[in-house]
Formats: C-alpha cells, structure tokens, sequence
C-alpha cells in the first residue's frame, strides 16, 4: 500500500472536493509512491505526534487538522509550520488531512459526535446535526454524561435545571451552526468551542450551550476513521498498522 491508496480510501470516505474553499485539507507532506504498513492517526501534527510516528516507525501521519492553512512563503525553522515540515521531511514522514470533509462526511466527524453523545432520530446535513436524548436530562446530568462519554471538560451554559431533549450540535469551533439548532427546535446545543456573542445569543433564544472542547469533540471521529480505513485494509488482506495517537493536542497546558 501506498500513500496515494491511503489517500484514495480517505477520499472515497470523505471527498476531498467537499472541503471548504477556506480549507487545505488534502496530501501536504512527502511522496505519494512511498510505501506504507504503519499509519499515525491524530487530531493535529505536533512534536510529540511526530516523536510517537517515529516511535512506531510509521511512514504516514494522518491528521483532521491541516498543519498548513495559508500559504507557505519560506521553510524555515523561524515558524511552527516550518519546523514540523522539516521535521516530517528528515523523518521520511507523510502527511495527508482530512478536515472540512471529514466534518460533514457520513460517518464522520459530526455523525461519530452525535453517536457518542448518545442522540437517536439523527439528522441534520452538512456540519450540523440534531437528534433527540433516548430520556429527557436536566441539563447538569446531561453536562456530566457528556465528561463521561467524551473523556473531555464541558462547561456549561445556561441554567443547570433545564429540562433537554432534543440537541444539536457542531464539532470544533461549530458554534456558527447554533441557529440551525433554534430552527430545528432543539433546546440544547454542544460544539467545541462557542463563541461569546453566540453564548449570548443561545441563551436569548432559550438554548443550552454545552462546550466540550475542539479535542473532545472531533477526536472520536478520527479514531472512527481509523477504525473504518483498518477494516478497509484487512478486507484487502493488506499488512498495514494502524494506530491513534494517544498524545492529547492540549498536552502542553497544565491544570492549577
């Protein structure tokens, strides 16, 4: 198997076209003939990432966060970029990302999310989802399941005793999306990030935010695409490993 096999897989999980204008997911770093039987799934490329690919002694990384967004005008080590390019480049290292498409793909980073936090009746397209609780929660129970469902932090956003049952969502910095869940008649809303003047907004229109963090919201999505592209693999009776990285993207801030 090659870097260009991975690649065609994830496109055919998730296209490649689909992604936002604004995205640059794709294949970024390395040599599309470079042969491949050890894959790094990641939610971003850091140093630690690269250290645990290189421990394993994988040929490809693949990443839902784009390592490079705008265009690069020098490879040098002044930038992050530049370093982890570099880096990649010594190590003999692969990059492809799947990011806006995997968002919206079936099965992707928004499905996994709903599945996770345990929504039936789910529906929704594009990056938005909504589904229903299988049995009303106040909105403090529901705040607890999710720490438990999604092994993240989750603050909060509006009164502990409302009543939720019916829920929409948008994984990451998703908080643009939480109209959509006023119009489907949803009373609770949970993304990764939700912005001030949205919070404000949500709790006007009498919608509870639920923020669950860019990691714990978009890491179970990339270990079900790791999961789904070793199924693909050993159907084909192809010998490639495939892992998760366990490093958490936030490993370099400390709790007090």
């Amino acid at each position: 198997m090659t870097v260009k096999d991975v690649y065609d897989l994830i496109d055919h999980a998730a296209p490649f076209e689909t992604q936002m204008e604004s995205d640059n997911s794709g294949f970024l770093v390395g040599s599309s003939s470079q042969a491949v039987d050890t894959i790094l799934f990641a939610l971003d490329v850091t140093p630690a990432v690269i250290d645990e690919a290189v421990s394993l002694g994988a040929q490809l990384i693949v990443t839902h966060h784009p390592l490079m967004f705008s265009p690069v005008h020098s490879l040098t080590d002044d930038t992050y970029e530049g370093r982890m390019i570099r880096r990649l480049i010594r190590e003999d290292i692969s990059l492809i990302s799947a990011h806006t498409n995997l968002d919206q793909a079936p099965g992707g980073i928004n499905d996994t999310l709903a599945e996770r936090c345990g929504l039936t009746h789910v529906s929704g397209e594009g990056y938005f989802r909504c589904g229903l609780l299988p049995v009303p929660l106040s909105a403090a129970d529901f705040a607890a399941d999710l720490r438990q469902r999604l092994h993240s932090e989750v603050r909060l956003m509006g009164p502990a005793d409302a009543v939720i049952r019916k829920v929409g969502l948008c994984s990451g910095g998703g908080s643009d999306f939480w109209n959509l869940a006023a119009d489907a008649g949803c009373n609770a809303f949970v993304s990764g990030e939700i912005r001030h003047h949205h919070a404000l907004s949500m709790a006007g229109s009498g919608i509870v935010g639920f923020e669950c963090g860019h990691f714990g919201t978009e890491e179970p999505g990339i270990r079900a695409l790791a999961s789904a592209l070793q199924n693909t693999v050993n159907t084909i009776e192809c010998n490639v490993r495939i892992y998760v990285s366990g490093v958490s993207a936030y490993s370099f801030i400390r709790q007090p």
